[in-house]
């Protein structure tokens, strides 16, 4: 098991995570989206080189962490290197079987230093399978591998679970962390949410007549063959390219299957703007209005690339009106 209860963290006085609370159980797989700092720094604490922090962190007694930094004996082969680990951890499996789950069967003999990087990751993962640990933490596990590679993974997270093992995967991408689990949590703005994750499924049932209309407080999204909610707070900014209406929320985009227009009608009673014919601002994330000439103005967001977005004349006046400006 592995928890997080209101995990707070500094750097040079800034405040960089802030009361993160989550907790993984035994048999539990879940990824958390972030940027490369957020989850250096959460990859740090797990395994204790981080101590400075506030707030409490529990984990299970036994560990096993895979890292992107992490190196192989490059002398040995694969069958050698996995034959070493079974002997280290004194595992029960069986070093045949482990190869043949991760396909390097073929590959055997071969020397670590002359693998591609995709099987490099697959005799890690292997290694991972016969250490036998009660948590197993991933760091950025599927970057730079082939697609064979990244579903070989995906069996390896699903054996450890089937286990009872509780993993948790760090990632900067949010497909990946979609492709592994649907369990998926994001650090936004220095805080920890959960997103609302739903399966594509095909719909065998017959369609009532009967229409209930609702309120659906949150945007949708597709990924993948996932379906992601977006909370209207967590949504910087929306643009229109090429037709298509893109959300962008921190560093990620999402298409929208709605159009400009309707996003407008939907999000305006959550403090959202038509700035332009192709953009959509949240009035929350903007720090500052610039003006250029006369005639040309921008918005600058609040957040590290200080993104800027276009703000026609007519809406000018309309948003100083607004904010009561004259």
């Amino acid at each position: 098991m592995l928890t997080f209860q209101n995990v707070s963290i500094r750097q040079q006085d800034t405040l960089i995570l802030e009361n993160i609370s989550f907790t993984i159980q035994p048999g539990e797989l879940a990824a958390i989206h972030c940027g490369v700092i957020s989850r250096e720094i959460i990859f740090g604490l797990i395994s204790q080189e981080i101590k400075t922090y506030t707030g409490n962190i529990d984990h299970a007694s036994t560990l096993s962490l895979f890292s992107i930094r992490d190196g192989l004996y490059d002398r040995l082969t694969i069958e050698e290197y996995l034959r070493f680990t079974k002997r280290l951890y004194d595992s029960a499996d069986s070093v045949d079987s482990v190869m043949q789950q991760l396909q390097l069967t073929t590959y055997r003999k071969q020397r670590l230093h002359r693998l591609n990087r995709s099987l490099v990751r697959r005799t890690q993962y292997a290694a991972l399978l016969l250490q036998d640990r009660d948590l197993y933490v991933f760091e950025e596990p599927d970057q730079d591998v082939d697609q064979e590679t990244r579903h070989l993974l995906r069996d390896t997270l699903q054996t450890l679970t089937s286990r009872q093992k509780a993993v948790l995967v760090l990632t900067s991408n949010i497909e990946s962390a979609l492709f592994m689990t649907s369990t998926v949590y994001r650090i936004d703005h220095r805080h920890l949410r959960l997103l609302d994750v739903e399966p594509e499924e095909a719909d065998e049932t017959d369609i009532s007549s009967e229409v209930i209309h609702v309120r659906f407080e949150k945007i949708p999204t597709k990924v993948n063959e996932k379906i992601i909610l977006l909370d209207p707070p967590e949504i910087d900014f929306i643009e229109s390219q090429d037709g298509q209406s893109i959300l962008h929320s921190q560093s990620d985009q999402f298409p929208s299957v709605f159009t400009m227009n309707e996003l407008e009608t939907r999000l305006t009673p959550y403090g959202f703007f038509r700035c332009h014919r192709s953009y959509l601002v949240n009035l929350q994330r903007v720090r500052e209005v610039i003006t250029y000439t006369k005639n040309s103005f921008s918005l600058v967001l609040d957040d590290p690339e200080k993104t800027t977005i276009p703000l026609s004349k007519t809406k000018m006046a309309e948003l100083k009106t607004m904010m009561g400006l004259k």
